[in-house]
């Protein structure tokens, strides 16, 4: 059995190669994604809280220029400085890569069943906590 770590790093290698490619018809990749998606459901939402809540995807650099880039490509706009909002064509067009992503998901899970997938997602938030709670309590 491979260890743990090398199944997770392999699966993000993979769900971000096959998104970065299904997304590119869009202008997006998976952290443009992530970062649209951020600011959909939380409209007016602060830089500092998109780097807090994606901190685990990517780095500071990286989701800056990913912020630099949604607003350029016309994405998001800036209601009040430091805080982004979806365009009008923005949303629409994030409806349009939705489905995208919706045959993602049902790509990826093919062959799990609802309960897999739960009990896959509890594992890893119990190590991932597990992990966190020695590492502030070491240091």
């Amino acid at each position: 059995m491979k260890p743990i770590g090398y199944l997770l790093n392999r699966t993000d290698k993979a769900l971000t190669g096959y998104m970065n490619h299904m997304l590119e018809e869009f202008g997006l990749t998976r952290t443009a994604w992530q970062v649209l998606n951020l600011v959909h459901d939380t409209p007016g939402i602060a830089d500092k809280e998109v780097l807090t809540n994606l901190a685990a995807n990517a780095g500071s650099a990286v989701l800056n220029g990913t912020i630099d880039t949604v607003l350029a490509d016309d994405w998001a706009y800036r209601p009040a400085p430091g805080r982004l909002a979806l365009t009008p064509d923005g949303s629409r067009r994030l409806t349009d890569v939705a489905a995208r992503v919706d045959a993602f998901r049902e790509l990826s899970t093919t062959g799990i069943s609802l309960d897999e997938y739960r009990t896959t997602v509890r594992v890893l938030e119990r190590i991932s906590r597990n992990l966190e709670t020695a590492t502030s309590t070491s240091c």
